[in-house]
């Protein structure tokens, strides 16, 4: 089975609403080491979900074609090893 790639997002700007193209992401809160527990989310058949942890307002955007979020600084990646 191949790996599915799970995008994680963050609010460090204290957004009311972050729109995303994915049902289902981790929402980590803030960049570390302000972040808290990474939580998976997923919307199901819903538009929008709202993190338990930061509050954040997650809503889906199907019209999100160049990137997977809005605004784009909110996709985290994970720092590579050195």
């Amino acid at each position: 089975m191949a790996a599915k790639s799970i995008p994680h997002f963050r609010n460090d700007a204290g957004l009311p609403v972050i729109r995303v193209a994915a049902k289902e992401f981790m929402c980590i809160g803030a960049k570390p080491p302000f972040d808290h527990p990474h939580i998976f989310l997923d919307m199901g058949a819903d538009e929008e979900i709202i993190c338990p942890y930061c509050s954040t307002l997650y809503r889906y955007d199907a019209g999100l074609k160049s990137a997977i979020c809005a605004p784009a600084d909110a996709l985290w990646h994970e720092p590579e090893a050195a």
